[in-house]
């Protein structure tokens, strides 16, 4: 059964001489090695998995939180750089684009770049954009031409976490970050900030004014899909605004296995999102390839449903 994975990061090198807050698992040189490789070493690890193709995206923050002069002509830089290295292996390798979010005119000209000359399947966008003197969620209609020619050229943003905000990492995770440096990251901070921003554009009206807009969430919808209830109640009691969240969420977003392994939580998704909106993904190099494809082979669906997950949803999602 073919197998499609689409939440895999990699490092440009220019890109990645920015970065000033990285998060912990970049202490490990293994990890550096697998981020600056698109070649063979990368393919190796996919064929001892299984993986015939990846959706390459850079990892976090990417330009998220560099300056609009700077970030432009980068990601352009970037994006070229990353459909080189895509053309060395035809069907092994697709990319998301890199945009510099803190000029949204121009992020929604490359991302039309991106698709339009590089075949690029969507974009990748990481955390809070740094602008105009303030970290800002993607809600923001300062950020709604990306939305707008996404709709337009009919490709999926894929929504992914970053280090949290300073206030926020010294106001919840400080005092357990020197036992659990994670904490602020994958294990609990990466979830919490990508979760909210999903909440906040489905009460932001983007989905009103963009009703054909395609969002990705990873690592299981980060946490939503088990609280889409209990949200919908909660903000439909009196003195809210009325929102169909529970509906338009499931509407507009899909999700992904990436780095999130478990059975019973993917049983819940498959409940609660419908099978056709799950995507099968590793979060490769911060998760090996091996468990998740076997896990896969453990899953109690049916053939046709996990045929849908491992490749027939990617598919269609990113006209593959």
């Amino acid at each position: 059964m073919k197998i499609i994975a689409l939440e895999e990061h990699y490092w440009d090198e220019e890109v990645a001489t920015h970065f000033k807050e990285r998060g912990p698992e970049m202490r490990n040189p293994e990890m550096h090695k697998r981020l600056h490789d698109l070649g063979e070493f990368r393919l190796k690890e996919m064929d001892e998995a299984g993986i015939d193709l990846q959706v390459v995206s850079h990892g976090a923050p990417a330009t998220q939180r560099i300056d609009a002069a700077t970030a432009v002509p980068l990601a352009r830089r970037a994006n070229d750089r990353l459909f080189e290295s895509i053309k060395k292996h035809p069907g092994r390798l697709e990319g998301f684009a890199v945009l510099p979010t803190a000029d949204p005119k121009a992020s929604a000209d490359e991302l039309e770049r991106a698709v339009t000359r590089l075949n690029f399947k969507g974009a990748m966008v990481h955390g809070l954009t740094a602008m105009d003197g303030a970290h800002l969620f993607l809600d923001d209609k300062r950020f709604w031409p990306i939305f707008e020619r996404a709709q337009a050229l009919d490709v999926p943003l894929y929504i992914h976490p970053a280090v949290p905000h300073k206030a926020v990492i010294e106001a919840y995770y400080k005092d357990y970050l020197e036992q659990f440096p994670s904490l602020m990251t994958a294990a609990w901070g990466f979830g919490v900030e990508a979760a909210t921003q999903g909440i906040r554009l489905v009460l932001s009206g983007v989905f009103e004014a963009y009703p054909r807009l395609k969002i990705i969430l990873g690592h299981l919808g980060e946490g939503l899909p088990f609280y889409l209830w209990r949200i919908d109640m909660a903000l439909g009691r009196q003195g809210n605004r009325a929102t169909p969240f529970r509906d338009t969420f499931r509407e507009h977003f899909w999700i992904t296995t990436s780095g999130a392994f478990s059975t019973p939580s993917l049983l819940c998704c498959v409940m609660e999102m419908g099978v056709d909106r799950i995507l099968f993904s590793v979060d490769y190099p911060f998760v090996p390839n091996p468990p998740g494809v076997k896990w896969m082979d453990t899953v109690p669906l049916s053939n046709e449903d996990r045929a849908k997950i491992l490749n027939g949803n990617a598919t269609r999602l990113l006209k593959l």
